[in-house]
């Protein structure tokens, strides 16, 4: 179906006249990130600048999303403007385009949400790739990684990549915070996952990932950040 598009959209781009047609059909044929903006009531107890970015793909890993939508609504109720966001996956090819792609449609959505403060970007699961391929090039208030993966590698067993991409090294010049379960937490740092073992990396170990424990420990970790 792939093939079938692009021949016809490089057929019709040899009209003149229909290359604008051409370009807007085969730009509605691409997958479309989606987003929404969960602003604040007006019950919230106070309003808070910096947006929260609540990043899944679930389209590339279906769990990236599990338990946002409640989070996103809560701190939303808090005073929390939350950029709740779902990125389409339309590259091919080898793991470095798809990250690189992944980070082009991030980029889009927090512009489009016009907020001029740098957001605090939450990821869970494999979408923890993608905030970190973000956060490497591009300005952030705080980074929530929840259950992220122990190495880049390890979602080559899982069909998530197709080759091996290098391992991030960025420095946390902002406060980044891990979220995991007790034993997520031990597993992380006996497979030597780097920030894990930062000691500018907060650690926040919690009952159960979704839930009141986690709603409540992170907020207490972005009251003593300065949110």
């Amino acid at each position: 179906m792939i093939t079938k598009s692009k021949s016809e959209f490089q057929r019709l781009m040899s009209f003149s006249f229909l290359r604008p047609l051409a370009q807007a059909r085969f730009r509605l044929q691409r997958p479309i990130s989606s987003f929404l903006i969960r602003e604040p009531p007006s019950s919230a107890p106070r309003i808070v600048p910096t947006p929260l970015v609540f990043v899944s793909a679930t389209q590339w890993d279906q769990s990236s999303r599990q338990g946002f939508t409640v989070l996103a609504q809560m701190y939303s109720e808090k005073g929390y403007i939350c950029l709740d966001t779902d990125l389409a996956l339309s590259a091919d090819g080898n793991s470095a385009n798809i990250m690189q792609d992944f980070e082009s449609e991030l980029k889009s959505v927090v512009r489009a949400s016009f907020n001029p403060f740098p957001p605090v970007f939450f990821a869970r699961g494999a979408a923890c790739l993608i905030t970190q391929t973000y956060i490497s090039s591009n300005p952030a208030s705080g980074l929530v990684l929840i259950s992220p993966p122990s190495s880049n590698n390890s979602l080559l067993s899982k069909s998530l990549l197709s080759h091996a991409l290098p391992e991030f090294n960025f420095e946390p010049k902002f406060p980044i915070a891990i979220v995991d379960t007790p034993q997520g937490m031990a597993n992380l740092q006996a497979q030597n996952f780097r920030l894990a073992k930062d000691d500018r990396v907060d650690r926040i170990a919690v009952n159960a990932l979704e839930g009141q424990d986690a709603f409540v420990k992170i907020e207490q970790w972005m009251d003593e950040i300065g949110l």
